[in-house]
């Protein structure tokens, strides 16, 4: 069988590493002939992933084809689902999600509880709704890891808004934010994953370190699963979903976003799981058994970030000290230069212990920095 990845950064890299497993034929589209899957892939073909004529011809022959990002040409994708091509999740569901004003109207348009929220065209638009804010600003395409999404508190944050349509959305109470994992074959079979429990970087809008599994009451829980459950029902697309949840003061339990691919709340699972966020992808694309989700033990993942005040070659300063500790995973992307805020790799830490976890986590951010020569 022959699949295609497009995209070629860690997600990809992760994804081809869980192929060994399988008898199957990688091909990668990316633009970047250095990337950390260009290597990995039995084929790799540089082009452009956001453009029509690449990702046809590349998909053209293939018997299947996922992504390991939402901004990819879906007009090339659709004209090859209609020539036969499987595409992971199908085209629909990625038209729906990969625009954040497209994904909040889904949600309003399902009755799936998510935050109130205000669509704006322009910073004109914008500027007629200040009785809306505080409130969360999140450009409608292109944003990504933290980009695109701003905290407008007051009047005085409009000048610095994104004039272009997104979405301007109620800030939650917060409590607890967590991701659910869920998959889905092509018979509408799915399997669930144990929740994790986020905690960002505020400066940088970052997955900072993860807990998993989250701690909820049952009720809670129950919530969670059943709203996560129905988006992926209603995308009715097989695939690998990532839900994104708030946990408010009130244990109301509401959608943030969804992720239609591996992503890295699901990071941990190489370790810490039975069956990987990755493995259960190849499973559904190549048509074998969903995987067992179950935890072997409890996680934590720790995201390594290129530092402040580093740009240029990469070096793991404290990789050694981190290497020598107990039931510690250290995953490196492959990427050989650095920036601010660039995600470097990450580090799973497995225990019985929810404070040995916590301990190890904020031990590794404190020793582990990515630097530059």
């Amino acid at each position: 069988m022959k699949v295609g990845i497009l995209g070629g950064g860690q997600l990809g890299r992760m994804l081809l590493q869980a192929a060994a497993n399988y008898v199957v034929e990688t091909y990668v589209l990316e633009n970047d002939e250095n990337a950390p899957a260009a290597h990995l892939c039995h084929h790799f073909v540089k082009g452009e992933i956001r453009d029509f004529e690449p990702v046809y011809n590349f998909g053209k022959g293939l018997d299947a084809i996922t992504i390991e990002i939402e901004s990819v040409n879906v007009e090339a994708l659709e004209k090859l689902e209609s020539e036969g091509v499987k595409i992971y999740p199908n085209t629909a569901t990625i038209r729906i999600i990969k625009n954040k004003v497209t994904q909040k109207r889904f949600y309003k348009d399902h009755q799936i509880p998510s935050p109130e929220f205000i669509i704006t065209q322009n910073l004109h638009d914008l500027n007629q709704h200040i009785s809306f804010l505080p409130a969360v600003h999140k450009i409608g395409m292109g944003g990504y890891d933290g980009k695109g999404v701003q905290i407008l508190q007051n009047e005085k944050d409009l000048p610095k808004a994104f004039d272009a349509p997104s979405v301007l959305e109620k800030m939650v109470n917060l409590k607890k934010e967590i991701a659910i994992i869920i998959a889905m074959n092509d018979k509408g079979q799915t399997a669930i994953y144990p929740p994790v429990e986020m905690v960002f970087d505020q400066v940088l809008n970052l997955l900072d370190y993860q807990l998993s599994p989250a701690e909820l009451p049952q009720k809670v829980l129950w919530k969670a699963e059943a709203i996560a459950l129905r988006i992926v029902k209603e995308l009715n697309s097989p695939g690998l979903f990532a839900i994104e949840l708030f946990v408010d003061r009130n244990d109301d339990v509401s959608v943030n976003e969804t992720a239609p691919r591996v992503h890295n709340s699901g990071h941990h699972t190489i370790e810490a799981n039975y069956c990987s966020q990755f493995d259960m992808l190849w499973r559904i694309m190549l048509g074998y058994p969903l995987g067992c989700t179950d935890a072997i033990l409890p996680a934590s993942l720790v995201n390594l970030i290129g530092a402040e005040g580093h740009s240029g070659e990469a070096v793991y300063d404290g990789l050694e000290d981190v290497l020598k500790m107990d039931n510690v995973f250290v995953h490196l992307y492959g990427k050989s230069q650095t920036r601010p805020g660039r995600k470097m790799g990450h580090v799973t830490i497995v225990s019985r212990e929810r404070l040995d976890l916590t301990h190890k986590a904020h031990k590794i951010k404190n020793m582990l920095k990515v630097c530059s020569l």
